[in-house]
């Protein structure tokens, strides 16, 4: 058998070389030129300056194109929704967040149901995350009483009054004399007129443990939000929708809010939809970037952390508008 297979491959024919075709490098289109390189900065440079020496390929080309549609829909009135997991919260860039509210470039937000724990206890004590692994080995997690009485009472209230629960929560701190409810985005998006919606899904909270949770609240007031975020999401066409950090609820939530606008005779074709977060997931590049845009608009995807890309984007918008 060896002496078989070694005489077959003897006879295999040799492969002329010579023959092959080839072209000159200089007709032969090419994805990385030589003006879309990196440059050094020089001292003293702007964000403008930063970014406009960054390469002009993938992320930092992505990265432009945000910034710019950003700007564009600012100047065009047009929609700029920021859903924010709530790790983005507790990265402590809520001062960032706060001032584009302020300045009208972020129109609406949208939160899951931690969210409103981490800006809640930033307002009432400046502080918040507990540390859940020590925590957990005696069953205190998730038990601080301030947090679950306040915001369960919160949602009850939003539900007899038939309102939102971001509404309910922002108003809650911003009527407050909390030492740092300026640090509240909930209350900063309620007195700036700004939609503020939270999107709960039950068990998911440490507001969900204690007897005070009324789960029917919850509800009530949760889905108000659906139907306010399906509200701004019908106005979307030319505007821009961020996924900051969240996996799997908030895309979901806006997919179902596409689809309710659309039935409803809206557009919600052309617009720019961003996903940034540490990792990939598959649910925010599929339910954000992906089949919201199947008919027309933007998607981007940029991968790095929080506490170094929303600084960044807000140093750019702020520069320009400034400018």
């Amino acid at each position: 058998m060896l002496q078989c297979f070694v005489h077959r491959m003897r006879r295999l024919p040799t492969l002329q070389l010579a023959k092959l075709k080839t072209y000159s490098v200089k007709a032969r289109p090419s994805k990385v030129r030589a003006e879309e390189l990196a440059h050094p900065l020089p001292r003293g440079a702007t964000i403008a300056q930063f970014l406009n020496a960054l390469p002009q390929i993938l992320a930092a080309q992505e990265f432009r194109v945000l910034t710019d549609a950003i700007l564009q829909a600012h100047r065009r009135q047009r929609p700029v929704i920021a859903m924010l997991g709530a790790h983005v919260i507790k990265c402590g860039l809520t001062p960032l967040l706060n001032d584009l509210i302020r300045r009208g470039v972020i129109t609406a937000i949208a939160m899951n149901g931690a969210g409103i724990i981490h800006d809640f206890e930033l307002a009432f004590v400046g502080k918040t995350s507990e540390d859940v692994g020590s925590a957990l080995e005696d069953g205190s997690f998730g038990m601080a009483r301030e947090t679950a009485d306040y915001l369960n009472g919160a949602a009850k209230r939003a539900a007899r009054r038939g309102r939102g629960l971001g509404e309910s929560v922002g108003r809650m701190i911003a009527d407050s004399r909390w030492p740092y409810k300026d640090l509240s985005l909930l209350a900063t998006a309620v007195e700036q007129g700004c939609p503020a919606t939270i999107h709960v899904a039950i068990g998911t909270d440490i507001i969900h443990m204690p007897p005070t949770c009324d789960g029917a609240a919850l509800g009530k007031a949760s889905l108000a939000d659906f139907r306010r975020l399906t509200q701004v999401v019908a106005g979307l066409e030319g505007g821009v929708v961020l996924n900051l950090g969240s996996a799997v609820l908030l895309p979901e939530v806006f997919l179902k809010a596409v689809s309710v606008a659309r039935n409803l005779g809206h557009r919600v074709r052309n617009f720019t939809a961003a996903n940034l977060d540490m990792i990939r997931h598959y649910r925010p590049i599929t339910n954000v970037v992906t089949r919201p845009l199947s008919l027309g608009g933007r998607g981007i995807q940029i991968i790095g952390h929080h506490e170094l890309m929303v600084p960044l984007l807000h140093a750019a918008i702020i520069e320009a508008l400034d400018a």
